[in-house]
């Protein structure tokens, strides 16, 4: 792991795949899920950064250019390391996958995936190798936030925030569609949903306060006013 902000130590993770159409999107969600990610597009840089590094979970597409996924699970087997491996593959036989879980990998993703599958398969990798605490399956992370939904807290920057439950739902609602225009309706419709939605003034203050409580001077601007329609929150340029 690496020490990430608030020293607390972040998971990290070595994804390598030479399709950017997917390594880019791909670490972008999983830095939002408040992992540490480096990226190689090849088997020889991946291989290097294996050597190099120190990960907590190997994400390794079968098929790379000089050097396969399956080698570099090979030579990190061969080491003696047991840092957990997941293939991604467009390979989907049977006779493939005993192939690849023979080499040392740990679970396989066939090419095309859903995303939640794999944060899915991400997460039981972590708790399995003990990376992650099996007790963090309510906690929600961008960027430097982090949300404790069971104790109805926050923290950024070290900072603790403590949050109203209909403060919690909110940023809750927020953090799962990050970079999304949520309306007035579908905020509404989330927050109050068993009973007749207050005026958008209710709304707007509550807006007001969850803003006061995770945005500090100094702070980066995560939930943005769309003005006539509703909000987006996460970070803009």
């Amino acid at each position: 792991m690496c020490r990430g902000a608030r020293g607390q130590w972040k998971v990290r993770i070595l994804l390598v795949d030479d399709e950017v159409e997917l390594t880019e999107p791909l670490g972008r969600v999983l830095s939002r899920e408040g992992y540490a990610i480096d990226v190689a597009y090849d088997g020889f840089e991946g291989s290097k950064l294996v050597s190099q590094g120190i990960y907590d979970l190997l994400i390794l597409d079968w098929m790379l250019p000089q050097m396969s996924g399956l080698e570099i699970c090979q030579q990190l087997r061969s080491q003696g390391k047991n840092t957990p491996v997941l293939f991604l593959t467009a390979k989907d036989s049977l006779d493939d996958r005993v192939i690849g879980l023979d080499s040392g990998a740990d679970d396989y993703l066939v090419k095309p995936f859903e995303l939640p599958e794999l944060l899915a398969r991400v997460r039981a990798l972590l708790r399995r190798s003990g990376a992650i605490d099996n007790n963090n399956s309510q906690r929600l992370r961008f960027g430097t936030l982090e949300l404790d939904l069971d104790n109805q807290l926050a923290y950024r920057h070290g900072r603790l925030i403590e949050l109203s439950e209909k403060e919690c739902k909110l940023l809750a609602y927020f953090m799962r569609h990050a970079g999304k225009l949520l309306t007035h309706g579908q905020i509404h419709q989330h927050l109050w949903t068993e009973h007749k939605p207050p005026s958008s003034n209710v709304l707007a203050a509550l807006i007001r306060l969850l803003r006061r409580k995770i945005e500090v001077k100094g702070e980066i601007t995560l939930i943005h006013t769309v003005y006539g329609k509703g909000y987006r929150f996460g970070e803009e340029s």
